[in-house]
């Protein structure tokens, strides 16, 4: 039998050279390639005994934010409230996110997005097809709602029927638009109008929250005691609408009925503390309402829905 003597010198020697020897051999693989920002295109979660998806139909950055939010504000007020919310003053991104509800019986699609090829690959990443669709709700006709609602000359949703509010269809109607003509006019023999309380489907009733448009409408969603808003675009920023509800937005038609819209909704949310979607919140979308001071606060859904169900 050979004997080994090693010393605490050699054995230290060895210690540092095993972790050098291959040290240099991971030096010779090639790096792993940037892949960029991302996350998942859809959020899925129960509510009560229905399933309801968020999808991200489309996200952009935007310049100069306080060209659209803020109106009324000082850029001094402006900037205070960016700064304390930790987001940039100079730009905003921008979130378009169409809601799917399956009540079991039937697939439920709010707002179509910018286009009929987003809409597609946002439902497609969620697993679904546009066929399946069996009932397509417009909250209103701006034409990042309606844009999904065509792919080039032939409906997105050759299944579907569709839902929207009495009022905005009129206004839109008797104004004339491009978008409108194009996207929403030939479903027209398919379309149902609804007033404020109607049913858009079993378990899903309209909100009238004018000022954004003439006709604009949430959507309130009960399943098995759960309730929730699909909110549209009675709010459309998480720190500029809901902290300063009486801050004027551009798009806004109506911007005095907007700001009495939001702050209704956001107290009756924050009271009843009912979740919400909002169509440009953050993506997923999801979350609640908080009253503070004289204003609101929003809190991002965080693992409340994983434990549904």
């Amino acid at each position: 039998m050979t004997e080994i003597n090693l010393s605490r010198r050699g054995l230290l020697g060895a210690a540092v050279a095993l972790p050098l020897a291959g040290l240099s051999a991971r030096s010779a693989l090639a790096a792993a390639d940037m892949k960029g920002a991302g996350f998942a295109p859809y959020n899925r979660f129960k509510l009560g005994d229905f399933e309801v998806t968020t999808l991200l139909a489309g996200t952009r950055t935007v310049p100069e934010p306080q060209t659209i939010f803020g109106l009324n504000a000082t850029p001094e007020e402006f900037t205070a409230a960016s700064e304390a919310a930790m987001i940039p003053t100079d730009k905003a991104q921008f979130f378009f996110t169409p809601t799917l509800v399956n009540t079991g019986s039937e697939l439920v699609l709010f707002d179509t997005g910018l286009n009929g090829a987003g809409i597609t690959t946002a439902l497609a990443a969620a697993g679904y097809t546009p066929d399946q669709v069996d009932v397509v709700v417009l909250t209103h006709m701006h034409g990042d709602h309606i844009g999904g609602l065509m792919t080039e000359t032939a409906p997105t949703f050759a299944n579907a029927r569709y839902v929207t509010g009495s009022a905005e269809y009129d206004h839109w109607a008797m104004s004339g638009n491009e978008g409108f003509e194009k996207n929403v006019v030939p479903m027209a023999e398919k379309m149902s109008m609804l007033q404020d309380g109607g049913s858009a489907a079993s378990g899903i009733s309209a909100m009238a929250a004018f000022g954004h448009t003439p006709g604009h409408m949430a959507y309130r969603v009960e399943s098995a005691g759960k309730s929730l808003v699909i909110g549209a675009d009675f709010a459309n920023h998480y720190v500029w609408s809901l902290a300063h509800p009486d801050w004027e937005v551009k798009f806004d038609m109506d911007k005095s009925q907007a700001a009495a819209t939001r702050k209704a909704l956001l107290g009756m949310m924050a009271a009843e503390k009912i979740p919400f979607i909002g169509y440009h919140m953050p993506f997923p979308a999801l979350g609640f309402v908080e009253a503070k001071d004289s204003a609101f606060r929003y809190v991002p859904a965080s693992y409340q829905f994983m434990l549904e169900g």
